[in-house]
């Protein structure tokens, strides 16, 4: 089972701009690799993650095979309101993960 490491400060002040970190433990298998037996390793990778602001959609990405495992994203926004600020990391094979964090903005 994957796991998501978030870091969102948990207070500011309105219009600080603050940094928000992820890191989702995940192989991401490329597809390109073979087994000892020739045979061909599945893709399984991570490929879009989405982090929202109160329901507003704040950052995107899409990702690749080039993504190394377990990746950390980072990014910054403005501080408007408090609230939640919720990630998503969906992929291959029907995998979906989802993390929340609140953050209260004086």
């Amino acid at each position: 089972m994957a796991a998501a490491l978030i870091n969102v400060p948990k207070r500011a002040k309105r219009g600080d701009v603050i940094e928000i970190k992820t890191l989702m433990s995940h192989i991401m298998e490329t597809g390109f690799r073979h087994s000892t037996t020739g045979e061909p390793i599945p893709r399984d990778i991570i490929t879009n993650f989405v982090c929202s602001y109160n329901g507003v959609e704040i950052f995107r990405a899409d990702l690749y095979p080039a993504i190394a495992a377990n990746p950390f994203i980072t990014f910054f926004t403005v501080a408007t309101e408090s609230g939640k600020i919720e990630f998503k990391w969906t992929g291959d094979n029907g995998y979906s993960e989802t993390a929340s964090a609140a953050i209260a903005v004086e």
